[in-house]
């Protein structure tokens, strides 16, 4: 396609900057989060490295124009590698007065504030709990704003197209995403050819929302623009050669299990209810029928685990996903696949908790549930992914130690690495190695629980193979016929024999390898899941700027903990362990590790920011004279 004049980027001077970050907010229904997606595709296409930060309320229909129904989008993006979506935003755009009260306390000094005065009406003021109008009484003196009636020039740049006022308006966050491309040198061809392509069947709306587009980037080029804010440029990152594509973390992880289940040669099958944030797992998936994938939406969180197990039972790959409250209602039916040796993968995208807790806010609340969270002794292997990227490898993880072990998986991720988003270099296919599943074929002297040698997996037989029938379920086995058993002494070697397997897991991984630093020193940062960017931005700070012998371990393989963990934590004079949570890894590595860990927890539903990490590491190496 040819771009059209009107999407070519600007060319004129631009004052050059290394890294920024934006922060896109208005209510829950002006579009937020599609601005910001689209505004993280084009910065993706201009070579730039970033990571974003949805944040959107739990609502569904959130009152307009008050504080709660504030909806987010942070996009942090740099020439250079980025981990983080940033601490504070470099630039705020407000579409409404509730958006800039909550917002503007984040926002870094002398930062730009782009604002919608349009709606700041008398009504949204109040609703948004403002006395005096912002606007006017100084409380955004220390910032440098572009105050601007979007509203006003979206109505009257899609006039012409013919659309009600209020679709007509709906508009307006495609004028304020215009501006920002201008603002940014961003192109537009791309945002063009996606609103053509979704509105297909309705191009007045399409051309209203291209309108827009474009009046605001026209606005930009044609404005005299306050003292202090230019037109600006970040130059691409030097990134490694390779094809790239923006990826979230759930649909990261779904790419990896079907890519998981493709290495092992088995078809897959996913069953699951809605929740969030894991339901639209069940979106990615249902999209790729041709891989193999057979996809469930069963009537509740019970139902799709049982499926899940059935599943295994019949020779494919069982998978379910969730979040802390689904793991809860599942967790009898995956004690079940534990007693009966299948292997199973349970994706558990942690939200803020107990109960229904924060459903759209992130946390890590969920370690000991996965580690310990069943009835009886019924250990299975968890870990968790750091990164969105990361999450693809980690699901392929999953589905080997499964297979290879005949035992549940837990795969831990969260809101923040779920629903965030970063540059993905595609992997090459022929570097993912296969680990092809044999069925058991052999009748002579079959017994459902024969067992590895080296695993101690039982054999996988399917159901229907002459001469493998059998029977497994719930109630204890006998450790080799696989008869219901009562047994004591049988039940004792069983239960041991479980634990034995789960703990030589850790034999087929990787010895435990610090992230930065030495292997031995002052102080040690153990982290684990999404706060990997936040940790790794903070000890890197750290050790080049301030000179600290600081070290970063970053933890993938939470249960079993990886060989080589406790002599690692015992070669430092401390360890600090930042957690989204009340300290649930710091407990397990003090039980597990025999170390006096300490605890920095952080449960506001949002992730660690750089600098608040800094400054704790920094006031405990004063505090212990280091």
């Amino acid at each position: 396609m040819t771009t059209p004049a009107a999407a070519r980027v600007l060319t004129s001077p631009r004052e050059t900057l290394d890294s920024v970050v934006i922060r896109f907010a208005g209510d829950s229904g002006d579009g937020m989060q599609l601005t910001g997606s689209q505004f993280t595709t084009a910065t993706a296409d201009a070579g730039n490295d970033l990571a974003t930060f949805p944040d959107y309320p739990a609502e569904i229909r959130a009152p307009a124009g008050t504080t709660y129904g504030v909806s987010g989008y942070q996009i942090h993006f740099a020439a250079h590698e980025v981990h983080t979506p940033g601490d504070a935003p470099d630039v705020l755009v407000a579409m409404n007065p509730a958006a800039l009260k909550v917002n503007t306390e984040a926002l870094k000094p002398g930062g730009l504030v782009v604002v919608n005065t349009g709606a700041f009406s008398a009504n949204n003021l109040k609703k948004a709990g403002y006395e005096v109008n912002p606007l006017e009484d100084g409380t955004l003196d220390p910032f440098r704003v572009l105050a601007i009636d979007v509203t006003k020039l979206t109505l009257d740049a899609v006039k012409d197209v013919g659309l009600g006022s209020k679709e007509a308006n709906r508009c307006k966050n495609m004028w304020t995403l215009g501006l920002m491309y201008w603002l940014f040198g961003r192109d537009r061809s791309q945002t063009i050819a996606w609103l053509e392509e979704k509105f297909a069947k309705r191009p007045e709306v399409a051309a209203a929302n291209i309108a827009a587009l474009n009046a605001g980037h026209i606005y930009g080029e044609n404005a005299e623009l306050p003292h202090g804010i230019n037109a600006y440029q970040v130059p691409s990152a030097d990134l490694p050669p390779g094809e790239y594509r923006n990826i979230s973390g759930n649909e990261a992880t779904a790419w990896g299990l079907v890519a998981g289940a493709q290495l092992a040669g088995l078809e897959m099958m996913y069953g699951s209810y809605p929740i969030t944030p894991a339901s639209n797992l069940l979106h990615h998936l249902a999209r790729l029928k041709h891989f193999g994938v057979t996809t469930f939406q069963a009537e509740d969180e019970i139902a799709a685990v049982g499926a899940a197990v059935g599943a295994s039972f019949g020779g494919a790959i069982g998978v379910t996903g969730t979040s802390g409250p689904g793991v809860a209602l599942k967790s009898e039916a995956i004690g079940l696949a534990i007693a009966a040796e299948l292997p199973l993968v349970v994706v558990d995208v942690q939200r803020g908790g107990p109960s229904t807790g924060l459903p759209t806010k992130t946390e890590q609340s969920d370690l000991f549930q996965a580690v310990w969270g069943r009835n009886g002794d019924a250990p299975l292997c968890v870990l968790a992914a750091a990164t969105p990227g990361e999450c693809f490898y980690l699901a392929i993880e999953a589905v080997r130690i499964a297979v290879q072990y005949m035992t549940p998986v837990m795969l831990l991720t969260d809101g923040y690495v779920a629903n965030s988003a970063e540059p993905w270099k595609l992997p090459n296919i022929d570097e993912l190695h296969p680990f092809p599943v044999e069925h058991h074929s052999d009748p002579e002297n079959f017994q459902p629980f024969m067992r590895d040698e080296f695993t101690q997996a039982r054999v996988w037989a399917v159901p229907g193979t002459p001469g493998l029938e059998h029977r497994i379920g719930g109630l204890e086995r006998h450790r080799k016929t696989g008869h219901i058993s009562y047994d004591p002494m049988n039940h004792h070697r069983m239960t041991v024999l479980r634990e034995q397997k789960i703990s030589g897991i850790a034999r087929g991984m990787k010895s435990v390898d610090v992230d930065q630093g030495d292997y031995f020193g002052d102080l040690l940062v153990v982290g684990w899941g999404s706060t990997y960017g936040s940790i790794s931005q903070a000890v890197r700070i750290l050790r080049e700027e301030k000179g600290y012998p600081v070290s970063h371990l970053h933890l993938r393989n939470i249960w079993p903990l990886p060989r080589g963990t406790r002599d690692l934590l015992r070669s430092f004079n401390s360890v600090l362990v930042p957690e989204l949570n009340n300290g649930q890894l710091v407990k397990l590595l003090r039980a597990e590790c025999a170390v006096d860990a300490e605890s920095l927890t952080r449960v506001t539903g949002k992730p660690f920011q750089i600098q608040a990490l800094v400054r704790a590491v920094e006031e405990r190496l004063q505090r212990n004279g280091q």
